[in-house]
């Protein structure tokens, strides 16, 4: 299950990947990418609704993903499965790290855009690329 519920607020689970090489995870209430932060509650703080303030400035990415903790031994695949929407697209981020999946609203003018993984079996349900963090984007 990718989203938890609390009194009327639907979570999405995430895990936060900063510039420094942290990750945080937690659930988001109001992650928007037109804004230039969001508040992300600890699995703890999550029936008392209450969250620190992250800045998209320091972060990657933000994995929105089915469970908080993945299979680290999983390695996922690159290939595109047919009839997947959007462009198929790889990006490299400053620290080396890339991922392939596909998109539908790149523009590196915006703070940021989602990539849908390659593997349908991955974690990570859909990604937040911070735009200014990345080293290159490839269209596949």
């Amino acid at each position: 299950m990718a989203t938890l519920t609390t009194p009327d607020v639907m979570l999405n689970k995430v895990v936060v990947a900063y510039l420094d090489g942290r990750r945080s995870r937690g659930c988001v209430y109001d992650f928007s990418p037109l804004k230039d932060t969001f508040r992300l509650a600890s699995e703890s703080g999550l029936l008392q609704q209450k969250g620190s303030q992250v800045a998209l400035k320091d972060l990657k990415a933000v994995f929105f993903v089915k469970e908080f903790r993945g299979d680290s031994k999983y390695k996922e695949s690159k290939k595109i499965e047919e009839g997947k929407q959007g462009r198929t697209i790889e990006v490299t981020f400053s620290d080396g790290e890339k991922i392939v999946g596909t998109t539908q609203g790149y523009n590196p003018k915006n703070k940021g855009f989602f990539v849908f993984p390659a593997d349908a079996k991955s974690n990570s349900l859909r990604i937040f690329v911070v735009n200014w963090n990345v080293r290159d984007v490839k269209f596949l």
